[in-house]
């Protein structure tokens, strides 16, 4: 349904060209989850934000790639039909619900506002439409809340009425970057619990951003681990969690609380800090902070290593050259297998 290939973006600022993705590849099936993951600056918000079309034209530079929607190119429509598909076709969940809604409308003039917009001009059936969409996200007393604003909901409450403006017109991808961020733990199971059911009820597809891995086991049938503005390491849930191969994916994992883990236990964490995508390495962008790290690791990018019918990877241990013993990989892997 959803295709990204090679997707390479730059923005244009003052200190200089940002290169914030760098040959970004994944995909996403009919009625499939598919999860994001990494760090804070990784590149996961620009790669959906690119699928929409919502950087600013005289910012961005599309510099290879394609976004293919039903085989079509994404990045080759103008304006006016990206405002056909987006809400309709594609509709995106943001991070911060309260600056997403508009603090002067009510929100069922939101929900009614976006089903205008795309064709359906019956002022009455779009009310009622509006109000089954609360109804349907979990919000009591429908047809009241219909008449509040944003700011006479809690956070949850918020998020939900984004969920529902998101699903108003059934899109075919569901995008939710970092939904759950800012909420309590309790609140979020209940987000994630809603959108499982309105996926499986509707057959969206559904593209989740998140650094949090026990949301991933939750939610998602596939990951894509993302770190310096690539994909690292994709493949299902079982392949990521149980057979992963790079060693920024060990690292998420490792540093990750677990239930069964001894609360005395430490966490461990990836120890440097990210690269500047000012001027970011020519070699494998995690070589800095891995401790498996050789020469040819600084100076050349790893290609991407097919392990199963999902499961890729790019890192230089996979080649069967690879001085490194490859049974202390496997001891390092384990630890959390």
């Amino acid at each position: 349904m959803l295709e990204v290939k090679n997707l390479t973006v730059s923005f244009h600022t003052y200190a200089g060209e940002v290169q914030a993705l760098r040959g970004v590849d994944f995909a996403v099936e009919d009625g499939e989850v598919l999860a994001i993951v990494g760090e804070s600056g990784c590149g996961k918000s620009v790669t959906v934000q690119s699928v929409m079309q919502l950087h600013k034209p005289d910012t961005v530079d599309y510099k290879a790639g394609e976004i293919l929607y039903n085989g079509e190119n994404l990045l080759r429509y103008t304006e006016k039909q990206m405002q056909q598909i987006r809400g309709k076709e594609i509709s995106m969940i943001f991070q911060d619900v309260m600056t997403s809604l508009n603090p002067t409308m009510t929100v069922g003039k939101q929900i009614t506002e976006i089903l205008k917009i795309h064709g359906q001009k019956d002022a009455g059936k779009n009310k009622e439409q509006a109000i089954e969409l609360l109804r349907a996200v979990g919000i009591a007393n429908p047809e009241k809340r219909f008449d509040q604003y944003p700011h006479e909901f809690s956070g949850g409450m918020r998020q939900r009425v984004m969920i529902a403006i998101a699903s108003a017109c059934n899109p075919k991808i569901l995008i939710a970057d970092e939904p759950t961020t800012a909420l309590d733990v309790t609140v979020q199971a209940q987000i994630l619990d809603l959108m499982k059911e309105l996926q499986k009820e509707r057959n969206m597809s559904i593209i989740f951003i998140t650094h949090n891995l026990g949301v991933v086991a939750n939610i998602a049938q596939k990951v894509a681990v993302m770190y310096g503005g690539i994909v690292v390491e994709s493949g299902t849930v079982y392949d990521i969690f149980y057979r992963s191969k790079h060693p920024y994916t060990w690292g998420l994992m490792n540093s990750t609380f677990r239930l069964e883990q001894d609360k005395k236990e430490e966490l461990h964490p990836i120890e440097g800090t990210p690269p500047d995508l000012l001027n970011p390495p020519k070699g494998c962008p995690f070589a800095s902070r891995c401790e498996y790290a050789m020469k040819i690791c600084t100076e050349q990018l790893p290609e991407q290593t097919e392990l199963g019918t999902f499961h890729k990877c790019r890192c230089h241990l996979l080649d069967p050259d690879c001085p490194v013993d490859i049974d202390e990989v496997r001891k390092h892997e384990q630890k959390f297998s």
